[in-house]
């Protein structure tokens, strides 16, 4: 019995375990032959597939991602929700087709540049032409499209061409072929139809300082240069400075030990005398019709004194003084004061309440400008500022500065970086001096005093 039953149980599981392998077999190869199938007809799909591909509601669709679309988020339409907050994504590509906020405007460095509005034709897209027959119709001509944009106007260093572009659009081009060999000094006057150039006689010590006449401006007729026509102010003009309306100038000249001041037309006619001095060493500003602002030349190592004069009443009134290294920038309503001392401290001067303010920024009142309203402050402020006497060493050349450019306000008064040149792909250092802005304000406008190339940076 127990031999028989020894026997006889290892054969009957011998059996089952065959058929089962025979089983197994056959279902592995079914499910290859399927898998077979399946590739085939995908490969056959795909193969007689269109070469451009089908769309869904504007998404490639195809019969894989079909197959595969578990997970897909898709609304009632069949498209693919876009994600409601995209902040954090930033498509390369844009960044080589974006113009960069901070352009260099000249090819060449300048002597000085002046800033008014331009009217232009506006440039319409042409339209493609049409297959299909046009009827003839008696329409009646209407006028070209125009629109005012900011254009600067600036004066070549070593030729004293004038060169003319856009704000918007840098498209340099001449505007006069008159040759004025090393202009060290150049200002713009009546919405720039006048330029005053200053240079050097041959001697290399006498002070030529020549007025120019520009054609009025016409729309579209910027085709042709044209010849400047002047004439000369005495010779050793120690000081010029326009207007802020830009109608007249006032300029100074050394006579008997003393200085004369005297006002003109921005074309030098019409001379007024209004400053006899007997101290030579002043620069001017005319912020205001009625006031001229004098300031003595600086030094960190002596005071500088501030004073305004009456552009009609000829009165002379102290404003600041006993400060060294004192440095002035009038506000365009008068009331106001920036300036700066021996340490490049910047402060605001209240002429009506004598009040004074600290700015907590260093940098010199010249490489500032004002907003229209007196509000606010454009300045390039040196990254660093190191020990030497100020601002001799920086008159002098002896140290340049590599700025940021800031927007300060001045009630607050709140300082916000606007551009490092160094940083925003440009690639160069600037040290900024006679800044500008647009009539909008929408530019501003500065020459890099380490090589006198002109710049634009774009505010709105």
């Amino acid at each position: 019995m127990l031999g028989s039953h020894g026997i006889g149980q290892p054969t009957v599981i011998k059996k089952t375990s065959k058929n089962n392998m025979q089983k197994r077999n056959f279902i592995l190869l079914i499910a290859f032959l399927a898998l077979i199938v399946i590739g085939f007809l995908i490969f056959l799909y795909s193969r007689n597939a269109p070469t451009d591909e089908n769309r869904d509601g504007g998404n490639v669709v195809s019969f894989v991602s079909e197959f595969f679309s578990f997970g897909k988020n898709r609304n009632q339409n069949g498209d693919p929700k876009t994600p409601s907050d995209i902040s954090d994504y930033r498509d390369e590509s844009i960044a080589e087709v974006e113009k960069m906020i901070l352009t260099k405007v000249s090819t060449v460095p300048i002597a000085g540049y002046g800033v008014f509005t331009k009217e232009r034709f506006i440039d319409l897209p042409t339209s493609a032409p049409s297959d299909t027959p046009q009827t003839e119709t008696a329409t009646t001509p209407s006028a070209p499209l125009t629109e005012f944009v900011a254009t600067l106007r600036y004066v070549d260093k070593a030729t004293g061409n004038i060169l003319q572009t856009y704000a918007d659009r840098i498209d340099e081009r001449k505007l006069s072929d008159t040759i004025v060999l090393g202009v060290r000094e150049a200002l713009f006057g009546n919405k720039t139809d006048a330029v005053i150039m200053r240079y050097l006689r041959p001697d290399n010590v006498t002070i030529a300082t020549f007025i120019g006449k520009l054609p009025a401006d016409v729309l579209g007729g910027d085709a042709s240069t044209t010849k400047l026509t002047g004439s000369f102010l005495p010779e050793n003009v120690t000081d010029v400075s326009v207007s802020a309306d830009s109608s007249k100038i006032f300029y100074l000249y050394n006579i008997n030990d003393g200085a004369m001041g005297m006002t003109a037309s921005v074309l030098g006619e019409n001379k007024t005398q209004v400053l006899d001095s007997a101290f030579t060493e002043w620069l001017s500003e005319w912020p205001t019709t009625e006031t001229i602002a004098l300031t003595t030349k600086a030094s960190g190592g002596a005071p500088g004194y501030m004073y305004t004069l009456g552009s009609n009443s000829k009165e002379l009134h102290k404003a600041l003084g006993n400060i060294y290294g004192l440095t002035t920038l009038s506000s365009p309503d008068g009331k106001l004061v920036l300036y700066g001392n021996n340490n490049l401290s910047l402060n605001i001067y209240n002429i009506e309440t004598r009040e004074i303010r600290s700015l907590n920024i260093s940098t010199l009142p010249e490489k500032c400008v004002w907003s229209k309203n007196s509000t606010l402050l454009y300045c390039s402020v040196p990254k660093y500022i190191g020990q030497t006497l100020y601002p001799d060493a920086w008159y002098q050349g002896e140290v340049s500065f590599n700025d940021q450019l800031w927007k300060i306000e001045i009630e607050n008064p709140i300082g916000i970086i606007l551009s490092d040149p160094k940083l925003v792909g440009v690639g160069e250092e600037i040290d900024g001096i006679k800044l500008a802005l647009s009539e909008n304000e929408d530019y501003l406008f500065l020459i890099n005093k380490k090589d006198s190339y002109l710049w634009e940076l774009r505010l709105k």
